[in-house]
């Protein structure tokens, strides 16, 4: 018979080995993620940054394509943050509400990043998983198609885009998510290449099951970990591309507006001594890829199994 206090030892001991096996990958991935205090300081700005994209509208005093043309001329004394006129973040140029072009702004660079990255990790996935299942010819040939369009210049097709089809929010979204689904697809072809070899896809296959339903049913699915990753870490990528893209007047056209039009607008009137017009966009942007990078790399850190 055990002492009293090596009985309560071994049942404490048994009960927390029973504990660490009960958990799942995802709740393990949960409880490593909020012990990063940097991501999840990051997650809370993020979602004051979404709320205040949604509903940034219904705080602002003005509309954002109301011009007030009694600031014409006058914008650099007269068009200043102030709590009393409404005008939180000041006017721009044209005698335009900033908070609310700001609001608006931010909802669009934020739409582009996170619908760009949906469009790449689906395109992406399906196709590296496509590839990477049935290896051979098929691999060769959807992997040499990936590199020669991996050595065309991203920019440079993008630009081309929407000078050829115009430039519009759709011809954005839709530049920007097929053209960055390449690298995705590499990473999803090498996780497939390892993961097909695994026992339940074997026999999944020696019961009938289609090859395209093994990959939805059974290779997809165990890529999730790393595909929340990577679309983490491709949204600030993809906002830092539609904001240079707007910076050189080839994004999101007039009366619509984003984060880089508006820091583009704002450097160009820097010399007039109206800062805020750059520094209040700037702070958003900013925020927003520092914040999308953290939690991204908390995401990494949760979901590496290596690390654990």
């Amino acid at each position: 018979m055990l002492p009293n206090a090596a009985r309560v030892k071994s049942v404490g001991e048994a009960a927390e080995i029973a504990a660490v096996q009960g958990r799942s990958l995802w709740s393990d991935a949960r409880t490593r993620f909020f012990k990063n205090k940097a991501a999840v300081v990051s997650l809370i700005v993020l979602i004051l940054i979404g709320a205040f994209a949604l509903f940034g509208q219904f705080i602002a005093q003005y509309e954002r394509d109301t011009v007030d043309f009694t600031l014409m001329g006058a914008n650099a004394y007269q068009g200043v943050p102030s709590i009393e006129t409404g005008h939180y973040f000041g006017t721009d140029s044209s005698g335009r509400d900033l908070f609310a072009r700001v609001v608006q702004g931010t909802g669009i660079s934020l739409m582009v990043g996170m619908v760009g990255a949906f469009v790449a990790v689906m395109v992406g996935t399906l196709y590296g998983a496509i590839a990477g299942y049935h290896g051979g010819r098929v691999d060769g040939i959807m992997m040499r198609i990936v590199d020669v369009l991996m050595s065309i210049p991203f920019m440079f097709v993008l630009i081309l885009m929407l000078v050829i089809f115009g430039r519009s929010i759709f011809m954005l979204f839709l530049g920007i998510g097929l053209i960055s689904w390449l690298d995705m697809a590499r990473i999803a072809r090498g996780q497939t290449l390892t993961i097909k070899n695994k026992e339940f896809v074997e026999v999944a296959h020696a019961i009938g099951v289609s090859p395209f339903r093994i990959i939805l049913r059974h290779i997809i699915p165990n890529l999730l970990g790393i595909v929340v990753v990577y679309a983490t870490l491709l949204v600030p990528s993809l906002i830092i591309y539609e904001s240079f893209i707007s910076f050189l007047g080839l994004g999101v056209q007039e009366p619509n507006t984003s984060l880089g039009a508006l820091i583009s607008e704002g450097a160009s009137n820097m010399a007039y001594g109206v800062m805020w017009q750059l520094y209040f966009p700037l702070l958003f942007f900013v925020l927003t890829i520092f914040a999308f990078f953290f939690v991204g790399d908390g995401l990494r850190d949760a979901l590496d199994p290596k690390d654990r």
